[in-house]
């Protein structure tokens, strides 16, 4: 494997904010995750994901404008950077090359 490696999480997020492309905020990302992947995920968590992917480099984020349905509060927006985008076509590459060695007979019935 290359020297980046991903936690199963940080996949899952990035893959998502791919995905929702310019409307990736906590709460949608959330909805995302939840609805495809019929799994909870924890507002905590995420959070602590989203800091830790753009410290990494692989997330960039900026506030959207206030609104009223939301009391004036702004939400923060998330969007892959390009080390985000190659880190997550490195990762598919490597998942695609282990399934790809998989022998025809390793993954039938017995």
């Amino acid at each position: 494997m290359g020297k980046h490696q991903l936690g199963e999480f940080e996949e899952v997020v990035l893959l998502t904010v791919a995905i929702l492309q310019g409307d990736a905020y906590g709460i949608a990302i959330i909805e995302e995750m939840e609805t495809r992947l019929d799994r909870k995920v924890s507002i905590g968590a995420l959070q602590t994901v989203l800091r830790r992917l753009e410290k990494k480099g692989y997330l960039k984020s900026e506030f959207g404008e206030a609104t009223a349905v939301r009391g004036g509060k702004r939400k923060r927006f998330f969007s892959l950077t390009q080390h985000g985008r190659m880190i997550l076509h490195e990762t598919k590459e490597q998942r695609l090359g282990l399934w790809n060695a998989i022998p025809d007979f390793s993954l039938s019935e017995s």
